[in-house]
Parts: C-alpha cells; structure tokens; sequence
C-alpha cells in the first residue's frame, strides 16, 4: 500500500524531523520498512555507489524501501551528480513507494535546492507534492538552551573559582 508521502517545512527547530521520527516509528510498528536519512547523506550513499560500480543496485535497494524519510531537504544546495541521483530515485519512487521530505525552506523555495537545473528542479518537486500531505510547521524552535544553575556550581562551570572549602 503506497501512503503517498508528506512534506513539512518550517523554520528550524520546530519539530519537522521529530515529527517525520515519530511517523516512521509509527509504520515500523505496523511491519513497514522505514529509512531515516539526511539528505546529504542519501546523496552521498548513491555518489559512493557510484564510484564502486553499485549505483544502480543502490538506486534500487532505496527505491523499493516501502518509507524513505529525507530530513533536511535542501539545507544545502545540491550540485550535480547529488541532484541527478536525488531525482532519479524520486523518479524512481514515485507513486510506487511512500516519501517523507522535511525541509527549512518554504515550499515556494524548493527549487533553490537544485539550483544548476530549474527544469530538474521542477520534475522532482513536482513528484514530491503530487498526492502529498504538505505540512508548513510555525513557531519558535523548541531547543531552548538550559538555563544555568545558581550558586557555586554555576560560577565554577562558567571557569570561575569557588571560594568555598
């Protein structure tokens, strides 16, 4: 059964791969096959498959994974052959296998993640949208930093010295 895919987007910090996590968890309980993989290091897994020869069984393996979950979709700009091998296993996925794509760029910017080719872009969000759930995530970021104890054990931390015998 293919669930079709999602897309979230928003600022950073506001829970898209933690939600994307919780839904691969979900699909891992009910007997689906999930993988949980950066975008910088799908891309880098199919450019080493290439360079020993494996790239089109490691198309496949990928494209036959029931859940792939791209985290951070465009965080950095990819370059060719990263933008290529990306299409050609979203191509390969499509409308035949399940995709979760969590990104900091507004939807609207999604293509200034395959900048060297506009018409590659297009294709491959084209195939990332259609029938899927788009979820634009608001608000501030949850990784508030800790706030520091008081007292002695707080200037010690902060490279003070404690008068304290």
């Amino acid at each position: 059964m293919v669930l079709n895919g999602g897309n979230f987007a928003g600022l950073v910090g506001v829970g898209k791969s933690h939600l994307a996590q919780a839904l691969g968890h979900c699909a891992v309980r009910q007997g689906i096959d999930v993988l949980f993989s950066s975008c910088a290091q799908l891309c880098a897994s199919l450019n080493a498959a290439r360079a020993t020869g494996a790239y089109e069984r490691k198309l496949s393996t990928l494209a036959r994974v029931s859940l792939l979950i791209i985290d951070d979709f465009g965080l950095k700009p990819l370059r060719p052959p990263a933008d290529e091998d990306l299409h050609d296993l979203i191509a390969e996925r499509y409308e035949q296998a399940s995709t979760i794509v969590t990104s900091n760029l507004d939807f609207k910017e999604w293509d200034q993640a395959l900048p060297n080719n506009r018409l590659l872009a297009q294709a491959s969000i084209d195939r990332l949208r259609h029938n899927a759930y788009c979820i634009e995530l608001e608000g501030r970021s949850l990784r508030n930093p800790k706030v520091a104890p008081t007292g002695a054990s707080a200037r010690v931390a902060n490279g003070s010295k404690s008068t304290h015998s």
